[in-house]
């Protein structure tokens, strides 16, 4: 997106900002505007020509919030398995820090992943942003897909909607189900892929949730953050959280 043009008090007219920043065209903005779809700091403003600072509105259009233009970058990636989720090792183990080397950013990573897992990482020069997401408090709703040891029952899916108590304390889980049973006769027979919702970031704790049913873990990849979807990211890529993804992460931290 091009850089946004203000007055010299740091402002600009409320619909120029949502065409500028991709909502729609200026006349489709200002008709939203006009049919009381669009709020500044929770007031309706139907006003055409009304400014506003790009850098601290808290803007919606028709509930959904657009994030304030900012020099900050907020960041997909698909971690590979075998990286250690750090931007620095003395180990000399592959990590973060490798795969966004060529950016100018200093990058901090919301949360981690163990070594062994793949999937959906936030990354962000965003201190407050990734203080927010990490703290238990304001923890999103985490979406994980596991290969494991044996053939996942209704039961065991009861028991894990049910909440499952582990040495360390309880732990809910918001939704499972089973995607898929390895067929009959193939090597992999006893095996299941289920996927799983919950919402905290205990240590290792899809692993030991399995392990604890009796269904040691093979393979796991966290597909979605949120309203934030790995999709089709390759392993190691990365890309810009989109306009909604960063407004629904941004109100749920209450930034």
């Amino acid at each position: 997106m091009s850089p946004i043009e203000t007055d010299d008090e740091g402002l600009i007219r409320l619909q120029k900002l949502l065409a500028q920043s991709g909502v729609a065209s200026r006349r489709k903005c200002e008709e939203l505007m006009l049919g009381g779809l669009v709020e500044v700091d929770g007031e309706v403003v139907t006003r055409l020509g009304t400014k506003v600072d790009p850098a601290t509105a808290v803007i919606r259009v028709d509930g959904q919030r657009l994030p304030p233009i900012s020099p900050h970058v907020y960041l997909v990636l698909n971690k590979p398995r075998g990286v250690v989720s750090t931007m620095s090792d003395p180990e000399g183990r592959r990590t973060l820090g490798d795969l966004v080397a060529d950016r100018p950013e200093r990058l901090f990573h919301v949360g981690r992943l163990d070594t062994d897992t793949t999937g959906l990482l936030l990354l962000t020069n965003d201190g407050d942003f990734a203080q927010r997401m990490a703290h238990p408090s304001y923890e999103v709703d985490k979406t994980y897909v596991a290969e494991v040891d044996g053939v996942v029952s209704k039961e065991t899916v009861q028991a894990l909607l049910a909440g499952v108590e582990l040495d360390d304390g309880p732990v809910e889980v918001s939704r499972a189900r089973v995607l898929q049973h390895s067929p009959k006769g193939s090597k992999a027979e006893d095996r299941t892929i289920v996927e799983v919702v919950l919402h905290e970031g205990r240590n290792r704790i899809v692993r030991r949730l399995f392990d604890h049913l009796g269904h040691p873990v093979r393979k796991l990849t966290r597909t979605k953050v949120g309203p934030v979807e790995l999709q089709q990211l390759p392993a190691g890529g990365m890309r810009d959280l989109t306009r909604d993804e960063l407004g629904a992460l941004l109100d749920h931290a209450k930034l």
